[in-house]
């Protein structure tokens, strides 16, 4: 498959600046997501790149960008407010660059999160549903549900893409959102992956296998006829 990013450019943000972001397009995108980066790495990082490339090649354009602390070489993770008005920059300019093309959010983590929160306190222009890889439930030993409190206030379709060994997100306890959430929330199992979707080796299967699996279930739940990667 190929591994080449496309050019960055420059997504202006509300309050002045701007952060870098990239788009994977496919000639007649079916779709487009923007897909927000985790707590501890950006928007280039292996794991996000691997899942826009598989997307791109079913006929998903990604639109990826920096929170601003990563942009201005930062580790400390952006105020919720700060994160989220990026978040908005993001739909905006998705909306922009793709006109007419249907409309998802969500990222990775953290990324995802704070999509979430965004939606939940402000509908997302256009944004048909939220896609979670790997929702950050609770810190690792601390089961709890407090964090996905907002999703009640979300009212667009979502989708939780959780591994069986994600130890910020205990699977009974996701099931439990997930169900208390109704009909707009959709559950996919990873078997045996971990928060970053890795799997064991004695699994049996590859990472690309896992990667695979992510970009067809992300792309059935928008409801796009299946179509054979070009990155297998």
């Amino acid at each position: 498959m190929a591994t080449e990013s496309p050019p960055p450019f420059a997504l202006a943000l509300p309050g002045g600046g701007s952060v870098s972001a990239l788009l994977d397009a496919p000639a007649a995108p079916g779709a487009a997501l923007v897909l927000a980066h985790g707590a501890g790495a950006g928007m280039r990082h292996a794991f996000l790149a691997a899942v826009a490339q598989r997307l791109c090649a079913r006929g998903v354009a990604v639109l990826r960008y920096q929170f601003p602390y990563l942009e201005q070489g930062g580790r400390r993770p952006d105020p919720p407010t700060v994160a989220q008005a990026c978040v908005r920059a993001a739909v905006r300019e998705a909306a922009a660059r793709l006109p007419g093309v249907p409309l998802f959010a969500g990222g990775k983590s953290f990324g995802g999160r704070m999509t979430s929160q965004a939606q939940a306190a402000d509908p997302l222009p256009g944004v048909r549903g939220i896609a979670f890889l790997g929702f950050p439930l609770h810190p690792a030993g601390k089961p709890s549900t407090s964090r996905a409190a907002h999703l009640a206030d979300v009212r667009v379709p979502m989708l939780f893409l959780q591994g069986t060994r994600d130890a910020l997100a205990e699977l009974p306890l996701v099931r439990e959102v997930a169900g208390g959430l109704g009909p707009l929330a959709t559950l996919h199992v990873v078997d045996g992956a971990d928060h970053g979707f890795e799997v064991l080796v004695r699994s049996g299967r590859s990472r690309d296998e896992v990667l695979d699996e992510l970009a067809g279930a992300i792309v059935g739940w928008m409801g796009l006829p299946p179509r054979p990667s070009s990155a297998a």
